[in-house]
């Protein structure tokens, strides 16, 4: 650590670290053995490298690195030879290529010689950002990245099928050493970097597929020997505190990384099949899990009922559509739109996806029988304004979380049901009376993912009669020009002709007519009539005002929103 030693010195005895004594000590020590003060230190015991980091970084306002909770990204690596890197004390950590910046770990930040060297090296072609780590840890992975393969096809090139099984279980081995530790990096961050939602690593008869989901389409990206497969699942066992004895009897864990110079968690699940054990790893990136709900690309008039939804004090919102839809996802952004120092934001998840900041969250957990009943009653008992269930799946949380509702509580759960309105007959089958539900409900919101076209490739038509049909559209509107898109393919877009997703959305707003429907056991027809007199407009009609938008096709929204109602 080269910061000048009196500054540092004087910056431990200012924090706590470390007593004058101590201090007084290491100087003593230094004018005999002319060493670093902050080596010095840490070799007297006095304190460790992590804190001497860390405390520099809050000084300077930094981020610090923890080596063994991040994965190096090989394309930054082949920036930098090194022995520039050696000489420096530094390690190129990600690039982002979009904005042409290159993020280093460095042992001094005010080397300013070093940081000059190194972009007349890159030609200025990148914008240096710079975190610190302490020395030694920067020496420890030079010779570890520096020295193995980093590509998936060069470290299976490296080894051997039969090499395999049990070079995780080597004991004082070097980690990084072992070509399985270097394969599973390399997975994990290609998944990310592509945008995958779920990594599948799906054991055959003779070899292992390896399917990414994304933009929640699968993709076969690998097909490895069979024999690789037990020490990978292993590996991935053990960084997700799972346990690797156990292969008969499903397990869940959890594991968390930097990636790309932001923090990724995996949620990892394994479940037992007749070639071996199936992994699914969801991973949980929390730069994508929220966003403003001004972004969820809603138009002017449902952001506007959405608002409305959201400012009533009391009652319970709910959230609904299969599992990938999305969910999650926009249940957090409207938390985070509501998440003031004014307010006691508390919810119960299976488990907690992303963490907010001043939420206080809590994941559902078997081992101490905290379940959504009696994690809804004990968080009643923490005075909170805003309540956040999971998901209601049966009679007795559905219950509590009405009874929540009706104590001047707000409520927001997610519920599988097809439609908005689906979940007034889906709550009646968990056994909720229509009188509790009428009054109760502020609004229900209905949601899919449509994939959104590469903006690079998509093709533009005249749409024919049968098209117009769908849309709404007349005679007079299909002769005035009407450009629609459809999806083709190319290199920036994998040739898949679709790059991201976005929400569709219905929102149900209750008011009092509605209410009296609910409460008189109305049909879903006379229902839905009612709400559509009110402004109501469903999934499929939102799906559509995309397509017009030319974000997406016609034959995504059909993928994931019925149309045939508007046949005919």
């Amino acid at each position: 650590m080269s910061v000048q030693t009196q500054q540092l010195g004087h910056l431990l005895v200012n924090k706590g670290v470390i007593s004058s004594d101590q201090l007084r000590l290491a100087l003593q020590e230094q004018q005999k053995n002319h060493q670093p003060l902050g080596r010095l230190l840490v070799g007297l015991g006095f304190l460790t490298e992590a804190i001497i980091r860390d405390v520099i970084s809050e000084n300077l306002g930094q981020e610090s690195v923890d080596f063994s909770a991040i994965i190096i990204d090989p394309a930054a690596i082949k920036l930098i030879p090194k022995d520039i890197a050696r000489r420096y004390l530094l390690l190129p950590l990600s690039i982002d290529l979009p904005i042409k910046q290159l993020t280093l770990a460095v042992a001094d930040p005010d080397n300013i010689i070093a940081l000059d060297q190194l972009r007349a090296l890159l030609k200025d072609e990148y914008t240096l950002v710079t975190q610190v780590a302490s020395e030694s840890d920067i020496l420890r992975a030079i010779d570890q990245y520096y020295g193995f393969e980093l590509s998936i096809d060069g470290i299976l090139h490296e080894i051997e099928p039969t090499d395999m099984e049990y070079q995780t279980l080597q004991a004082g081995a070097n980690e990084f050493s072992q070509p399985v530790v270097r394969l599973i990096d390399a997975l994990l961050t290609e998944a990310v970097q592509q945008g995958a939602s779920d990594i599948h690593f799906e054991p055959e008869h003779s070899f292992l597929r390896i399917r990414y989901r994304i933009d929640g389409v699968l993709r076969q990206v690998r097909s490895l020997h069979k024999s690789f497969w037990p020490a990978m699942v292993v590996r991935m066992k053990v960084i997700s505190s799972m346990n690797i004895a156990e292969t008969r009897a499903p397990q869940d864990g959890r594991i968390s990384l930097r990636l790309s110079g932001r923090p990724i968690d995996f949620r990892v699940a394994s479940h037992p099949t007749t070639h071996g054990e199936n992994l699914v790893l969801r991973i949980l990136d929390r730069q994508k899990g929220i966003v403003p709900i001004n972004q969820l690309g809603l138009d002017d008039a449902a952001l506007t009922t959405m608002k409305l939804i959201i400012a009533k004090p009391e009652g319970i919102i709910l959230m609904t559509g299969p599992t990938g839809s999305g969910k999650t996802t926009t249940l957090y952004s409207v938390l985070n739109h509501v998440n003031t120092e004014s307010i006691n934001i508390m919810t119960l998840e299976d488990p907690v996806e992303y963490p907010i900041p001043l939420v206080r969250q809590t994941s559902v957990n078997e081992a101490t029988k905290l379940d959504f009943v009696n994690g809804i009653r004990s968080m009643m008992r923490q005075d909170p304004d805003i309540i956040l269930v999971g998901e209601i799946r049966d009679h007795p949380t559905a219950e509590m979380a009405f009874r929540a509702a009706m104590t001047g509580h707000q409520v927001y759960s997610t519920l599988h049901t097809n439609s908005a309105i689906g979940a007034i007959p889906r709550l009646l089958d968990i056994g909720i009376l229509p009188d509790i539900m009428a009054g109760n409900i502020i609004g229900i919101i209905a949601q899919r993912l449509v994939r959104v076209l590469c903006p690079h490739c998509k093709y533009a038509y005249r749409p024919d009669q049968g098209e117009c049909t769908l849309l709404g559209l007349h005679n007079a509107q299909l002769d005035s020009g009407l450009t629609l898109y459809r999806a083709t393919g190319c290199e920036l877009c994998r040739h898949q002709g679709y790059s991201g997703r976005r929400a569709i959305m219905e929102l149900l707003k209750m008011d009092s007519d509605l209410d009296d429907l609910v409460a008189r056991r109305a049909s879903i027809r006379d229902i839905k009539q009612a709400a559509k007199d009110k402004g109501f407009r469903p999934l499929a009609s939102d799906g559509l005002r995309r397509v017009l938008q030319g974000q997406t096709s016609l034959s995504e929204v059909a993928r994931v929103v019925d149309l045939t109602d508007r046949i005919g």
